[in-house]
């Protein structure tokens, strides 16, 4: 029964979102973020001081919040998962140190996880315990990555990654380049439904080099490659079409997201796909990937877009999972890294 497992909260602080979640199995019952995204947003990107300054001045408060909208006490939870890596380190020791002292302070195990890992899992709030194997794909400001979920989510191996900027990494640049605020990514998404999304053939990255690259990114190439539109559309005293580039580079950006997910899911042999983290709240992604995983024959699963971004239930349910699967916790002193691998879920 639910009543009987653990209660499991959930610390996440690897950059400018302090998120508490409290989960029960795939029970979510808290999940309050507190985000300094404004504060960075004059400086066009986030600044690994000030978020975690942040941090510190938004963790009791959202400590306090959680408990209350979970209608629980911190005497009742069970277990304490913490963002160990990857991240920012300074932000990552917010997160960390203020876990340790709750596990301490109330005697409950801690377990420090992985980042990367947690956006795939946090699915199980919404679907249920993840088909066993399936395809992640998991895109965001600074990774973008297809994985091989496998054995119960206890193995994670790498397929392919980006070899330069993520997806993420790249809306905001060429948001930057068109004069839209920081965070690029749901401006970039606003703006595209006003546009044309063949308006401009914009290049799709290692399109020509799938028997090198069969799953890697690449997306650098396309914001030089807007960079350089834009710069010649000014050249000539033409004025920009913001809502067309925007379009253009969403539909490009999606178009390789979802060709490698389908790729990588056909050549495994796997009929389950997921797709997590921050980039995977943008609109056209979420469609390109139903209609072509329909067209494949894969089941397509995608969080609502509050699971998506970095947010505490996503460290809660990882820390839920290895619970309920009898992992030990990790050690008092396990470190915390700003390269932590994603084939380790935990410390």
């Amino acid at each position: 029964m639910t009543a009987d497992l653990p209660l499991v909260l959930g610390i996440e602080t690897s950059c400018d979102e302090t998120g508490i979640g409290l989960v029960r199995g795939h029970n979510l019952l808290a999940n309050e973020i507190a985000s300094s995204v404004d504060e960075h947003a004059r400086f066009g990107g986030v600044v690994p001081e000030v978020a975690s300054r942040a941090h510190l001045e938004a963790m009791e408060p959202a400590l306090e919040r959680a408990c209350t909208q979970a209608g629980v006490r911190l005497s009742d939870v069970d277990a304490v998962a913490v963002t160990a890596g990857p991240g920012l380190v300074g932000a990552l020791l917010v997160g960390v140190a203020t876990a340790k002292a709750l596990s301490v302070g109330l005697g409950v195990p801690i377990y420090g996880v992985n980042h990367l890992a947690s956006h795939v899992v946090v699915d199980e709030l919404q679907h249920g315990e993840l088909p066993d194997p399936t395809i992640g794909l998991l895109v965001s400001g600074g990774h973008s990555s297809l994985l091989l979920v496998a054995d119960d989510a206890a193995r994670i191996e790498p397929l392919g990654q980006t070899l330069d900027d993520a997806a993420g990494e790249a809306f905001d640049k060429v948001a930057r380049l068109l004069g839209l605020p920081f965070p690029g990514g749901p401006w970039i998404d606003r703006m595209a439904a006003d546009g044309d999304p063949q308006a401009i053939g914009f290049p799709r990255g290692l399109s020509t080099e799938r028997d090198r690259y069969p799953y890697d990114f690449s997306f650098s190439g396309l914001k030089t490659a807007v960079a350089r539109w834009v710069k010649a559309r000014e050249a000539a005293g033409e004025p920009v079409p913001v809502a067309d580039v925007a379009a253009s580079v969403q539909e490009a950006i999606a178009d390789v997201l979802t060709d490698r997910l389908v790729a990588a899911a056909v050549d495994h042999g796997v009929g389950h796909a997921v797709i997590g983290g921050g980039v995977a709240a943008n609109s056209r992604l979420r469609a390109m990937a139903q209609v072509r995983c329909d067209a494949a024959g894969i089941e397509l699963r995608v969080p609502r877009p509050a699971l998506c971004t970095d947010n505490g239930a996503m460290v809660a349910a990882l820390g839920s999972r290895l619970a309920r699967s009898g992992v030990a916790p990790s050690p008092l002193d396990f470190p915390t890294t700003s390269n932590l691998p994603v084939t380790r879920r935990s410390w």
